[in-house]
């Protein structure tokens, strides 16, 4: 078996993706580097990013296949999933081969499976734009702590941009150590680990138990339904929301 090991990043994946094409080597999947398991069976082959490759393999997807077939590559490449690097070289060999019919041919096994890791990482992109909760730091900044399955930190950012472009914010992924900052002007993603207890603003607490009261007061005794709470804002989510 031999695995592409690559460094993490897209351009990286893309850039294995390239070497798979050209070298037409019978690779069993493309692994990030931090991912990588010992196997006396596997024959690891590392891949060095580049940039040009990558490019190409990026215009290609786009030019041959379609904008769509790209963002699902991206989705599938932030599950973050086992053996998500052969599922996108499978979907995409498909793809350069049929162009961009390929996500209309729903019986086959790759295309389906591309198909629901989008649909999985959407989902909590969606979801977890309504359970991104901030807080005031003693120097200014909002704060906001979040857990996701997925590496979707990234995918938050536009949103809130938009709706919040005359602050100075931070998302951080706990999790995997990374966090999108943003500037009142543009974002970018950077590791992030924290050492010491963050600061809030004084009257930060005082804000955050008017939201429990709020979120206590709007609830409807009645039609308080367990169940569907948890299904819609799941338990794993609670620690990083101020009113649970």
């Amino acid at each position: 078996m031999i695995h592409y090991i690559y460094d993490g990043s897209f351009d990286g994946l893309l850039t294995g993706v390239y070497e798979a094409y050209y070298r037409r080597e019978n690779i069993d999947d493309i692994v990030p580097e931090d991912s990588m398991e010992e196997n006396f069976l596997v024959q690891k082959v590392f891949i060095s990013t580049d940039g040009e490759k990558s490019k190409k393999v990026y215009e290609a997807i786009e030019n041959k296949i379609s904008e769509e077939a790209l963002r699902k590559v991206f989705y599938a490449y932030l599950s973050e999933l086992p053996r998500h690097g052969i599922t996108i070289l499978k979907y995409l060999q498909l793809g350069f081969t049929i162009g961009a019919e390929v996500d209309f041919n729903l019986s086959n096994d790759i295309v389906l499976k591309i198909n629901s890791i989008y649909d999985k990482v959407g989902k909590e992109k969606h979801r977890m734009l309504g359970l991104v909760r901030f807080k005031q730091l003693e120097n200014g900044i909002l704060y906001s702590s979040i857990e996701p399955d997925y590496n979707i930190v990234g995918l938050l950012a536009p949103h809130f941009k938009s709706r919040m472009m005359n602050e100075n914010w931070v998302i951080h992924d706990v999790k995997r150590g990374i966090a999108v900052f943003y500037n009142k002007e543009e974002w970018v993603i950077k590791d992030m680990e924290i050492n010491n207890s963050l600061i809030v603003k004084e009257d930060e607490e005082q804000y955050q138990e008017l939201w429990k009261a709020y979120f206590k007061s709007i609830a409807i005794q009645n039609k308080i339904n367990p169940s569907l709470q948890k299904r819609c804002m799941p338990v794993r989510y609670w620690k990083h929301l101020v009113e649970k």
